[in-house]
């Protein structure tokens, strides 16, 4: 694996803060990664260095006593119990590169959804092609891409999971409308009011697009603000992914949904592996949720494969 890669496995083996030297040493100890150069310390820092100013979202760090950085891996921060005031964000101005625009809508799918999976966030692609009818203005229907966020999954015993089930904050259902760019205020104001109508299920609603024009940032925060559908502003590299304004809190619309499914199979069936999963009994539940990681769509799981798909697909990745 990458350097890079060999980082994020170490710091999730770690699952806690180490700094740039203890990752080098346990990178070397498990032999996870051949360096070319002279000091692999150095290379290590550097790398570690590069999550940070390129916005990378999985990995942050934080000051320590004698003023070096302790890095972690952002999904444990919950577990760790920091000081908030001594955490360092990533840099919020990533350096953007030209984007050309050869690729399909469709083949950000699986970019978004590992930018969700980082989040705990289960995503499904919904072909609005395969509804039912012949009505052109099912896109207005349903979203391109339907989420699930369990609220109490990840590091909780099968039985405190089970407690939780009838909790109203067990999982939160979300939706994604999904654009390669928004240029104009018509685009976004089209696309911004297509979200809002296929989005009214669901308890959070997101307009996704690779690129937005930087012109259009006040009248985003406009919309955001008076309609309570948030913006995400997708990157080649998943993890440097921002969410540009927060998606506002709704309850779920039980009529709404099952409309959905009355129209889309599939739709349906992320319904039903989400009941499936939250009724699950104690024995199954470790088999259901890799039943339901399995539906959900594919997502990457190292940087060399996003890396190559983005080359492949003719998506422009930053350069710096």
């Amino acid at each position: 694996m990458t350097v890079k890669e060999a980082i994020v496995k170490s710091l999730d083996d770690l699952k806690g803060i180490a700094n740039s030297i203890e990752l080098c040493d346990y990178i070397l100890e498990k032999k996870y990664a051949d360096f070319t150069g002279k000091t692999p310390a150095g290379t290590v820092s550097a790398q570690l260095g590069d999550f940070i100013r390129k916005g990378d979202k999985r990995v942050k760090r934080i000051k320590q006593q004698g003023g070096n950085y302790g890095y972690y891996l952002t999904k444990y921060e919950p577990e760790l119990n920091l000081d908030t005031e001594t955490i360092i964000s990533t840099n919020s101005t990533p350096i953007k590169s030209d984007k050309k625009k050869t690729f399909e809508e469709r083949d950000l799918h699986i970019l978004l959804c590992s930018f969700l999976k980082n989040l705990d966030t289960f995503s499904k692609t919904i072909f609005h092609e395969k509804s039912n009818g012949k009505d052109t203005n099912q896109i207005w229907t349903h979203p391109d891409m339907v989420g699930i966020k369990f609220q109490n999954l990840r590091n909780k015993t099968s039985q405190e999971f089970l407690k939780s089930i009838n909790k109203v904050d067990t999982f939160k259902l979300s939706s994604y409308e999904l654009k390669k760019e928004i240029n104009t205020d018509n685009e976004l104001k089209q696309a911004f009011f297509q979200a809002v109508s296929n989005s009214s299920w669901a308890n959070f609603g997101y307009l996704v697009a690779f690129e937005f024009s930087d012109a259009l940032y006040d009248e985003m925060q406009r919309l955001n603000q008076s309609f309570g559908i948030g913006i995400i502003e997708l990157n080649a590299n998943p993890y440097q992914s921002k969410i540009l304004f927060p998606a506002t809190l709704k309850e779920l619309d039980f009529r709404m949904i099952d409309k959905l499914c009355q129209n889309n199979k599939e739709f349906e069936k992320f319904i039903e592996q989400t009941e499936k999963l939250l009724t699950a009994q104690e024995r199954y539940i470790k088999a259901t949720i890799n039943e339901f990681d399995e539906f959900c769509d594919d997502y990457f799981e190292n940087d060399t494969d996003i890396e190559k798909y983005c080359n492949d697909k003719n998506i422009p990745m930053d350069e710096n």
